[in-house]
């Protein structure tokens, strides 16, 4: 896939003046979100000031929509910026993954593990 922007209106759970939240077609965990940006931007990087500021409340809006379903016990909120950081879909996307208590043995050091064993600290 090159972008998300053949993504069809019906899977689009929300939409706002610059992103649109979808689930995620590979989630990590019930109610995994993606948060994606209207314009085709290749990573975190290369949004707008403007489009920076609005991912906050794009980030919340989606927290409440995991909340309409699910009861997490928190989140992971992540983006990969670039091939060597695991970008594969090089238009910008911001995960927000619900996380479960006992849904990995030891959760200590969180995305701190992108890189195993790096984050036993």
């Amino acid at each position: 896939m090159k972008d998300f922007l053949s993504i069809p209106e019906d899977k689009i759970l929300y939409r706002n003046d610059y992103f649109f939240i979808i689930e995620d077609v590979f989630p990590v965990s019930p109610g995994h979100l993606l948060i994606i940006s209207n314009v085709l931007r290749a990573d975190y990087f290369s949004l707008t000031d403007e489009e920076k500021h609005a991912l906050t409340g794009a980030i919340d809006i989606a927290k409440e929509i995991v909340l309409k379903q699910h009861n997490p016990d928190g989140f992971n909120i992540g983006m990969n910026c670039g091939e060597a950081a695991g970008q594969t879909v090089f238009h910008f996307h911001c995960h927000l993954i619900p996380r479960y208590n006992g849904d990995m043995k030891n959760p200590r050091g969180g995305v701190r593990h992108a890189i195993p064993e790096k984050g036993n600290y």
